[in-house]
Order: C-alpha cells, then sequence, then structure tokens
C-alpha cells in the first residue's frame, strides 16, 4: 500500500489534480473510515526537506487502494527530538470536509413530502453547486443507491452548518454521504458527491452471505461494549414561530407514546422555521398542518437514543472475511462473544481505522447497536 499526495488547483468550473509524490516509507498511517461523520487521516513520517515540501495544508492525501476516500492535509507539525529523530504529523478529514465550509443559506422550504435523497440534492445543489463565489469547484451529484433515501420529508432549515446537516440526515436515516475524486481527462478531475446505505449481512437476514465476528472463530481479538441511557430523549416538545400561548407547538416521538420511567422528554425551539415560504417569487403563508409537520420534523432530528458503543480489535489478515471486500464500513453484522454469552445478532459497523505501522496492519472497528 503506498500513499499519494496531490496539488489541487482550483478554478471556476473544475479542478486540476497533479501527482506530487508516492509515498511507501512513512512510519505510520491511521486511516479512519466514519459512517456518520467525517472521516480522518494521520501520517507519521520522518521529517526531511523533501517530506517538508511535499505534505502541506491543502493538499490531497489518497490511497492508491482505496477509490473511494481522498483526505485534504489541514494541519503539518514538525517534532525535533535528539534521540528519536525529527517528524513529521500530518492530518486531516476526508473530502466531505469541504462542506464544512458553507452555510444552509437563503432557508430550504418544501411543505410537500419529498425523498430525502432529492433534499440533502436541492440543499446542496444551492449551498456548494451554484455558478457564484459560493461554489465548490468541480463538485457533482453523484448516486443515491438505498432504500433510506426514498423516504420522505417536509422539511425547513436555514443557517446550519452544511457538513453536519448532511450527518444529521444520515444518522435520522440511517445512510451517509461520500466525497470521492473521479478522473475526467488529463489531470481533470470530478468531486462526486454519493448518497448510499449500508448492506445487512447479519445473521438476521438471508439475502447477503453472513459476516459474523466472533471469538469462537478466532476473528475477534479484543471487545468491548458500553452502554449508557442517561443521555436519551425519546419525547420531543418542539416550538415554532409565536409569543406566549399563541406560539405554534406540537410534539413528536415515535412508535407507541413513552409514558412513566421510560420518557424521557426534550424542548426543541425551532423559532426559526418560519410561517411562510417563497413560491413563484411570491410570499405565502404556509397552512396550519403543514407547518406543524415541519416542527415534528425538527423535532426527530434531535431525538437521542440510548448510547451503545462497542469496540473491538479484528483479525486484519483473517481470509475468511476481508475489509473492503467482503464488508464495508456502515453495513450490519453479527458480533458474538461466547466467553461472555454476548450475542448482537444485527449490529452496526459505524467505522473502521485501518493502522500501518511497524508491527504490520490491524483493523479497530466500532460498532453500535440498531
Amino acid at each position: 500500500m503506498q500513499i499519494e499526495i496531490y496539488k489541487m488547483e482550483a478554478s471556476e468550473d473544475s479542478l486540476t489534480i497533479t501527482l506530487e509524490a508516492i509515498c511507501d516509507t512513512f512510519s505510520s498511517l491511521l486511516w479512519d473510515i466514519e459512517y456518520y461523520k467525517c472521516g480522518s487521516f494521520e501520517v507519521y513520517i520522518a521529517a526531511n526537506p523533501k517530506n517538508i515540501e511535499i505534505f502541506q495544508t491543502g493538499r490531497i492525501v489518497g490511497r492508491d487502494d482505496d477509490n473511494q476516500h481522498f483526505g485534504i492535509i489541514e494541519s503539518v507539525l514538525i517534532n525535533t527530538d535528539i534521540e528519536n529523530g525529527d517528524y513529521l504529523t500530518v492530518r486531516g478529514r476526508f473530502l466531505m470536509c469541504l462542506l464544512e465550509r458553507r452555510i444552509i443559506y437563503p432557508t430550504y422550504s418544501t411543505t410537500s413530502a419529498k425523498k430525502y435523497g432529492d433534499i440533502v440534492h436541492e440543499v446542496i445543489t444551492k449551498n456548494a453547486l451554484l455558478p457564484d463565489n459560493r461554489r465548490i469547484p468541480g463538485l457533482s451529484l453523484g448516486t443515491v443507491p438505498g432504500s433510506c433515501w426514498e423516504q420522505t420529508a417536509t422539511l425547513q432549515i436555514s443557517y446550519s452548518n452544511l457538513m453536519q446537516w448532511v450527518y444529521t440526515i444520515c444518522e435520522k436515516i440511517g445512510g451517509t454521504a461520500n466525497i470521492r475524486l473521479v478522473k475526467s481527462t488529463g489531470e481533470q478531475y470530478r468531486m462526486v458527491f454519493d448518497l448510499s446505505e449500508g448492506a445487512n449481512r447479519s445473521i438476521m437476514q438471508e439475502d447477503n452471505p453472513h459476516i459474523i465476528f466472533s471469538d469462537a472463530y478466532s476473528n475477534l481479538l479484543s471487545f468491548s461494549y458500553a452502554e449508557d441511557s442517561s443521555v436519551q430523549k425519546n419525547f420531543a416538545y418542539i416550538f415554532g414561530q409565536g409569543k406566549g400561548d399563541e406560539r405554534k407547538r406540537t410534539a413528536y416521538y415515535e412508535g407507541s407514546e413513552p409514558a412513566y420511567l421510560d420518557r424521557y422528554e426534550l424542548y426543541v425551539d425551532a423559532d426559526d422555521i418560519s410561517e411562510t415560504e417563497f413560491i413563484d417569487d411570491e410570499t405565502v403563508p404556509i397552512p396550519e398542518n403543514k407547518y406543524l409537520e415541519l416542527l415534528q420534523t425538527r423535532g426527530s432530528e434531535q431525538l437521542v437514543l440510548p448510547q451503545t458503543a462497542s469496540e473491538s480489535e479484528i483479525a486484519a489478515n483473517n481470509k475468511q472475511y476481508v475489509y473492503n471486500r467482503d464488508y464495508f464500513v456502515g453495513d450490519y453484522v453479527t458480533v458474538q462473544h461466547r466467553r461472555f454469552g454476548m450475542m448482537q445478532p444485527k449490529i452496526q459497523l459505524i467505522g473502521m481505522i485501518e493502522c500501518f505501522d511497524q508491527n504490520g496492519r490491524s483493523l479497530t472497528p466500532t460498532f453500535r447497536e440498531v
């Protein structure tokens, strides 16, 4: 595996990407792919004039064995040490972090039910693709596979950070977003914004081969599990525009209404949701029932499930299940620890840290129960 470092120059309509160097002599590489947030990377490499010239902020870092994830160098730290030598610590995040440079402006509103995939595409288009100074050069819309993106909603959003809002929607419906590089011609590249959904590979289905991590199969090297119910919020009171008792309000919960000790209430201030919308160059009032639907959508985004986390180390060289061939970040798998009598029949792989260092390659996944 080699690291590729590219120089990126953006014009109004395109990107010019130049391969500056190929590196395979680094001390360590962390490649952290996340499903519900922007992934990151870290390169630890000897500090010398050549490497200092190569690893500059704003450049792109890729891997020759990964055509889905590309990072932007955001920080470079030089440490000098008489005993251990001089080293560079190069850190950055994947290309989704470009969306963090935009907010949602002006207000986006839809009072007719639309697919979440269409909603996200429209918001990205209005805030990052239109031909003005807010445009992210070379960015285009890609594919939207996955039934989760077929779900519909009415919503109104304004002034939120674009990247954070996209991941809020992803976590709400169970999908993910990614920006990858696609070569066009010569040194011209496109950045493609994709929406997708993980596959179910657990024992709870029969459409895909089962992926089971277990101490019994010698592919689960270490295991930890934590649960925290104190953070959950399952009943939202949402307040919109208005004053005092005339303020528009509603409530939201999922499934059966929680009650007694199972009820964890949350206040949601949605005063920013306007009671009017702009249609055909005219400002018109939103019907009250539609306005309450907008409030409920906002409330649904604020609910918090009990926090569960399971971190493990799995066998990187296991031939039974190969990462990024047989299973991917976002997939649902089965985790079993026979020694403790624990079985998680359907659990989602929401993150994977690949580490390359003097000890070889290791895989550290993060799981979350559904």
